[in-house]
C-alpha cells in the first residue's frame, strides 16, 4: 500500500513541479488548501481562512453546500461524461432551458464550454462567423473595438481583446487587430472633465470610433458596470446602455463578457438587468455552477442562430467545441446553483450584505493611503495609492497589495489583490460578521503596511 505524501512533501512538490498560473515561482510560498465548509477554507497545516474572493470569484452559496453535492454525487449515477458533438443529455438541455428562461429576451440559443476565456472565445468566433453567413454578408467585419484595461480571459481570441498592458504585452505580434475605446474610470477622469461629465465623456469617445470604423467593427465586447481584472473598475450608471443603444445604431453586435459580474455578483442575476440591456451574445462562467465545476455557456440571439442553419454542404455549421463542454456533472451543479437561488432567496438577502460591505468602505476610505473606494453589489475595490492628492500609484515591484492580503492571510482571511487595488468579493452566502472580518482584516493589512 502506498503512503500519503507527507505535507513538507506536498509543499516541496509544490514549489517544484506545479506551474502555478500568473504566479512567478521563483518566490511562490505554498498555499495548500484541503477542504473547506461554508465560506471558509482550511489548508494541509489545520489553519483556517475566510473566503474573501471567492475562490477566485467563483464560489457563489459556499463550499460544500449540500444541495449541489448531492446534485452531482446523482448524476454520477446516471453518467459523468457525454460529448455535444452530436449528441445530448437530460441534465445539459435542462440547464439550457433554465439560462433561456433567465436571461435577456434576446437570448434564446446556448452553447456549452469550459470557461470564461473559452466562452469569449466562442463569443468572438460566432460573431465573425455571423456577419459573413446572414442574408446581406458584411465580410469587412473583421476587427473588434473593447475598452481600455479590459480582461475577458487567456485564450489568443480572448487576449486580443483584453488590455491589461502588464498580462498580454509579451504576446502582441500573436493578436488580432482590436480597436481601444478608453474606460470610463470615475477616479483616474480626464482632465478637464467634471464628474458630471464623464459619462457623456467617454460615450462621445465611443461614437467616435463605431462612427469612423463601424464598416469593418464585428462587435463590441463589454464587461458590464465593472471592469473586474482592471480593478473593479465600476462605470458611471448608464454606460452600459448607452453602448448598447450604440452599437445598435452603428450596426455592431454587442457581446457581454459576465463571466465575472454574472450569477448574482452585482446584486441582480446578470449585470445587464440593471440598466434593462439586451446583448446580442453574453457570456457566463465562474459562479455558474457555484465555483464547482468547469463549465461556461454563450448566450446567443435567434438572428445570430440562424445565420449558422443550412444544409451540410453549405457548411455554415459552427465547427467549434470543447471536448467537456456541456459536461453533465457541470450541469448538474448549475442546476442545483440555480436551485439554491430560488430555495434560499440569495438575491433577496443581498441588500443587506451590500450595504454592511458600503459602511465598512466608507470608514477604510479614510486610511492613510487610501485614494479610492469602489464597489458594485458584492464587488468592492480599495486602491492603495502613494500620494493621495496626486493620485500617484506605488510601484508595481513594491508589492504593497500582496503585502496588505499576507497581513490579512495571518489574521485568517484569504484575499487576493489586482496590483495596488485589494479586491474583496466574498461568496454571496457570507455572513454579516464574516464580512466585519473580512473588513477588520483588510484595514489591519492597511495600517500596518501603507504605514
Amino acid at each position: 500500500m502506498k503512503r500519503e505524501p507527507t505535507v513538507e512533501e506536498l509543499k516541496t512538490w509544490d514549489r517544484q513541479i506545479v506551474w502555478h498560473p500568473f504566479t512567478q515561482m521563483a518566490e511562490y510560498e505554498p498555499l495548500i488548501l484541503e477542504r473547506a465548509q461554508g465560506c471558509v477554507l482550511y489548508d494541509v497545516d489545520g489553519r483556517q481562512y475566510l473566503d474573501g474572493v471567492s475562490s477566485l470569484w467563483c464560489n457563489v452559496h459556499g463550499h460544500r453546500h449540500p444541495r449541489i453535492d448531492a446534485a452531482i454525487r446523482a448524476q454520477l449515477e446516471r453518467v459523468a461524461h457525454v460529448t455535444l458533438l452530436g449528441a445530448s443529455n437530460p441534465t445539459t438541455i435542462r440547464l439550457a432551458k433554465r439560462l433561456i428562461d433567465l436571461a435577456p429576451r434576446t437570448l434564446e440559443h446556448v452553447f456549452f464550454s469550459d470557461d470564461g476565456a473559452t466562452a469569449v472565445e466562442v463569443a468572438l468566433k460566432m460573431a465573425f462567423q455571423y456577419w459573413r453567413q446572414r442574408g446581406d454578408p458584411r465580410p469587412g467585419k473583421t476587427c473588434y473595438l473593447a475598452l481600455g484595461d479590459a480582461y475577458h480571459g487567456d485564450t489568443l481570441g480572448s487576449v486580443s481583446v483584453g488590455g491589461v498592458e502588464r498580462f498580454h504585452a509579451m504576446f502582441r505580434p500573436l493578436l488580432f487587430e482590436t480597436l481601444r475605446a478608453a474606460a470610463p474610470d470615475p477616479y483616474r477622469t480626464p482632465a478637464g472633465v467634471a464628474a458630471g461629465d464623464l459619462l457623456a465623456y467617454h460615450l462621445g469617445l465611443l461614437e467616435n470610433i463605431l462612427r469612423e470604423h463601424h464598416p469593418r467593427i464585428a462587435a463590441l465586447v463589454i464587461e458590464p458596470l465593472v471592469q473586474a481584472a482592471a480593478g473593479i473598475v465600476v462605470h458611471p450608471p448608464g454606460y452600459l446602455r448607452g453602448a448598447r443603444e450604440l452599437t445598435r445604431r452603428y450596426d455592431v453586435l454587442l457581446i457581454a463578457d459576465e463571466v465575472a459580474v454574472g450569477m448574482g455578483r452585482t446584486g441582480r442575476m446578470f449585470a445587464c438587468e440593471h440598466e434593462q440591456v439586451a446583448p446580442d451574445l453574453l457570456c457566463i462562467a465562474k459562479g455558474l455552477t457555484g465555483g464547482y465545476m468547469p463549465l461556461a455557456a454563450t448566450l446567443a440571439s435567434d438572428e445570430i442562430w440562424r445565420a449558422f442553419l443550412g444544409t451540410y454542404a453549405e457548411s455554415k455549421s459552427f465547427f467549434h467545441g470543447h471536448t467537456y463542454g456541456g459536461n453533465p456533472l457541470g450541469a448538474a451543479a448549475a442546476l442545483a446553483t440555480l436551485d439554491v437561488f430560488d430555495e434560499e432567496q440569495t438575491l433577496a438577502r443581498l441588500p443587506a450584505k451590500i450595504e454592511r460591505l458600503a459602511e465598512h468602505l466608507q470608514r477604510i476610505a479614510r486610511l492613510p493611503h487610501v485614494g479610492h473606494t469602489r464597489q458594485c453589489g458584492l464587488m468592492a475595490g480599495i486602491e492603495l495609492v502613494r500620494d493621495v492628492a496626486t493620485k500617484e500609484p506605488y510601484p508595481w515591484a513594491e508589492q504593497l497589495g500582496s503585502r496588505v492580503c499576507q497581513v490579512a492571510w495571518e489574521q485568517g482571511v484569504l484575499l487576493r489583490p489586482l496590483g495596488n487595488v485589494i479586491v474583496i468579493m466574498p461568496p454571496l452566502a457570507i455572513e454579516l460578521a464574516q464580512l466585519d472580518r473580512i473588513a477588520a482584516a483588510v484595514e489591519a493589512g492597511i495600517r500596518r503596511v501603507a504605514a
